[in-house]
């Protein structure tokens, strides 16, 4: 029979000696039919103990078996948790979950993310998918840093602070009063209710600038921007501290450019 040809992009290695590849067998031994327990097995297979009689704590100058590794294998847990230097040692930042939670659409991180009229982010924030907005917002708002000018330190508060219905409650709006900062935040529908329904106790309404609140598709537009890096959009890093330095590299090039 012919052969056929190969398959375009393929490559054939013409090998003459298969036979040259192969180990030659060995002559078949015959063992014993009889069954040892562990006790006699272990000493021959360096098993448990060690043989010459070494504490498992030292003592001699060199062991055997699998007391000779030494390492975590007795201790509870993996022999890696929580001792790397990548998992929360003392001195990192790096959560214990890595900035990853479940939520609808499986494992994701959820980036909370301050930025100016023009997009360009200020304070930057990573937590698991399923965290909340609101308990991060003051978390958030302190990380804010605005060189001044000229002489001075820089500005960590700002005019007027936009945000959605998430950052509706009370904390929130009592933080940026004491503060001095205005608050452009739309109430829900279940909280407008809340308030009617109880009457004079429920107070008065918080102010909202509807003309204003139309300047809060930038923040929209700077998290579009940290998406077009497809590794912060996919989050491929498994450290949170490593995914939170592309971000701040991303914000840096944003800066940069604009």
């Amino acid at each position: 029979m012919g052969r056929s040809p190969p398959h375009p992009g393929s490559h054939r290695v013409e090998v003459p000696n298969l036979l040259a590849l192969a180990r030659l067998a060995r002559t078949t031994r015959a063992l014993p039919d009889r069954a040892e327990t562990a006790d006699q097995v272990g000493p021959g297979r360096h098993m448990g103990t060690d043989p010459r009689g070494c504490p498992r704590g030292g003592g001699c100058r060199r062991r055997r078996g699998l007391d000779s590794f030494g390492g975590l294998h007795h201790l509870p847990g993996s022999p890696a948790f929580g001792r790397s230097s990548e998992k929360g040692a003392p001195g990192r930042s790096e959560p214990e979950d890595h900035a990853l939670g479940r939520s609808r659409g499986g494992l994701s991180t959820k980036v909370h993310l301050a930025s100016d009229s023009q997009a360009r982010p200020l304070s930057i924030l990573v937590t698991a998918g399923q965290a909340g907005d609101a308990p991060a917002f003051e978390a958030v708002m302190a990380g804010i840093r605005v060189p001044r000018r000229g002489l001075g330190r820089p500005r960590t508060r700002p005019a007027v602070v936009l945000a959605d219905r998430a950052y509706s409650s009370r904390a929130i709006r009592g933080h940026l009063r004491r503060r001095g900062v205005r608050a452009v935040i739309p109430q829900p529908a279940d909280q407008i209710g809340h308030r009617l329904r109880r009457g004079r106790a429920g107070g008065r309404p918080p102010g909202f600038d509807a003309e204003t609140y139309k300047e809060r598709n930038a923040v929209e537009r700077g998290i579009a921007r940290l998406k077009q890096w497809r590794g912060l959009a996919m989050r491929t890093d498994k450290l949170a501290v490593a995914y939170r330095a592309a971000l701040h590299l991303a914000a840096i090039l944003i800066w940069s450019r604009r």
